[in-house]
């Protein structure tokens, strides 16, 4: 059962709730990296895969939803900019392997 951080009240709630959302945080990287796969089927080139403009354009969406949800901007972004620069490396290996392997 989910418990609110208010509600914590010991060190065995906080991290009990910090490994749930740690699980629910994979999960969702799960899907996204489901989005890396496809990307690298759909796009033709290979000098696609990276894209400077693109890589601006989620870090300032996620920088926006950060401040409305109320996450500090100063972990959002190099937090996003890691996950971009994983997904980008794991895009071009995918991208490769999807052409190997067809």
């Amino acid at each position: 059962m989910n418990k609110p951080a208010k509600d914590c009240q010991s060190m065995r709630d906080v991290r009990t709730e910090v490994d749930r959302v740690d699980r629910d945080l994979v999960r969702l990287i799960v899907e996204r990296q489901s989005y890396m796969e496809a990307a690298a089927r759909i796009k033709t080139d290979r000098a696609s895969v990276y894209d400077s403009n693109r890589i601006e354009d989620v870090v300032r969406k996620v920088k926006a939803a950060a401040t409305e949800a109320g996450l500090s901007t100063e972990i959002a972004e190099p937090v996003w900019r890691e996950l971009i620069k994983q997904s980008i490396a794991y895009e071009f290996k995918a991208w490769d392997r999807q052409r190997e392997a067809g």
